[in-house]
């Protein structure tokens, strides 16, 4: 964290939701937002840095499965039979049984640097390869979440680690199948693995944990409550819920209510509780989670490459619900590409056009999708991640006004470019805790690890 308080000057900065002009952003010794100065007079600017670029918060990446990268474009081939989520899984668990805890570090830190320079400045990792290749623990149970933090450390990312429990193959099943013997965990080992990341991590280093549960199907009642009660009032609680019809249709089967129901009646489902994707919900389950205070995290390109289906966004933003984004499986790492597809999927279901907007209440598209990912970053991070205000962590991107797609666009227009123009503007500059990022040359190195990696898994 910076030593002393550190003073900058952005032409224009993204404030409560509009931009501001001639910002003075005043960071803390502990990292976070001590002032924020909008038309700051010029006896306030001495002394202050002045950024090159309009300012905007980094954004959480709400949910990511890092190892995936590693299978980024190489699952788009038909096989034989019908081509879905569960044949997808098939090919996915080929990288999921190999993949080793340095493997694992160098696909990783290749990635977050991505995340990085896309405008990401925290992602919650949704991780369930606890054990060896051959199912057994290792030595140190936490190796692979370990690897996980040495990959944020390199590259100065922020990481919120859900170590994710996993204890059978479906919906009444008593166990795992072989080929998932690495997900073997118990709500006491996730909770041990969460603990001692943020014990070794330490306060301030932009490392904590929460936990997940990777799905119904996944895990048994009694679990469940066990793993919800041990994560206590502070930790963040994920799960992977209604992202399929099958997995939809299984739990009616056994429990004669869909998943959302069911668990809401089983488990004090509260504002600690983020639900990804949530593709097939029923209105009445929506409204229940609103009132509850539950956030949704949505992950459009994978939902897309997937295809899971379409949420439906008007309902949720109708509702003021609470909503973040993630890249999942990383076929993008871009959450511009990722507001964007959110809308056009929208737009291509209904026949209609700005759905966010007028869901929103808002006279703007691309205000509604960055600002409602924004405010639904902090639930799914756990941390204090809600943009440029006093108490929140300085994590900013300064925006190249450069970038082909931002080339003359009215100042008050650059948002809607940002996230509808493409290819992806680029930002000369991020901030995570008022530190910047992404030094030249580090590309080079986690390059050659990717690479490496790359070779190992597929050669």
């Amino acid at each position: 964290m910076p030593a002393d308080k550190q003073r900058f000057l952005a032409p224009a900065a993204w404030v409560g939701g509009a931009w501001a002009h001639d910002v003075l952003l005043t960071v803390a010794p502990d990292g976070r937002w001590s002032e924020i100065t909008p038309d700051a007079p010029s006896e306030m600017r001495q002394g202050a840095v002045t950024l090159a670029g309009p300012v905007l918060p980094g954004l959480v990446d709400g949910h990511s499965h890092a190892f995936q990268r590693a299978i980024a474009g190489l699952t788009e081939r038909s096989q034989d039979g019908e081509e879905d989520f569960w044949s997808w899984r098939d090919r996915m668990y080929s990288a999921a049984h190999r993949v080793t805890p340095g493997q694992l570090e160098a696909i990783a830190a290749f990635l977050y640097a991505e995340l990085l320079q896309a405008g990401y400045t925290q992602v919650c990792e949704f991780h369930y390869l606890h054990n060896d290749p051959q199912g057994r623990p290792y030595a140190e149970p936490g190796e692979m979440a370990l690897a996980l933090v040495r990959a944020a450390q390199r590259v100065g990312i922020g990481l919120t680690l859900l170590p994710t429990l996993y204890m059978r193959s479906g919906f009444g099943a008593s166990g795992l199948r072989e080929d998932q013997r690495r997900f073997g965990s118990t709500p006491d080992s996730v909770l041990r693995i969460a603990k001692e990341t943020m014990r070794q991590a330490g306060e301030g280093s932009g490392i904590t944990a929460g936990i997940a549960l990777h799905s119904l199907r996944a895990v048994d009642k009694g679990a469940l409550r066990e793993a919800a009660a041990a994560a206590g009032a502070e930790m963040p609680i994920h799960i992977h819920i209604a992202e399929q019809r099958r997995e939809v249709e299984d739990c009616i089967a056994l429990h004669g209510r869909g998943p959302v129901e069911w668990l809401c009646e089983h488990v004090d489902v509260d504002a600690r509780w983020n639900m990804v994707h949530a593709t097939h919900c029923t209105p009445a389950e929506l409204e229940e989670l609103r009132n509850r205070r539950a956030s949704i995290v949505l992950c459009p390109s994978t939902e897309a490459n997937l295809g899971d289906g379409i949420f439906d966004l008007p309902a949720w933003l109708g509702q003021s619900g609470n909503w973040s984004i993630g890249s999942d499986s990383h076929v993008t790492r871009s959450w511009q590409e990722e507001l964007r597809l959110l809308e056009y999927s929208q737009r291509l279901g209904l026949r209609q056009r700005n759905v966010a907007a007028r869901a929103a209440l808002c006279e703007s598209t691309a205000t509604a999708l960055f600002q409602g990912a924004l405010e639904g970053g902090t639930a799914a991070a756990g941390l204090p991640l809600g943009g440029l205000a006093q108490g929140q962590r300085a994590d900013f991107l300064v925006v190249d006004t450069e970038s082909p797609s931002l080339l003359a666009v009215p100042a008050d227009h650059l948002l809607d470019a940002l996230v509808f123009s493409s290819p992806d503007a680029r930002f000369a500059q991020v901030f995570v805790a008022g530190r910047r990022v992404l030094a030249e040359g580090a590309q080079t190195g986690l390059a050659q690890g990717m690479r490496e990696a790359m070779q190992a898994l597929w050669r």
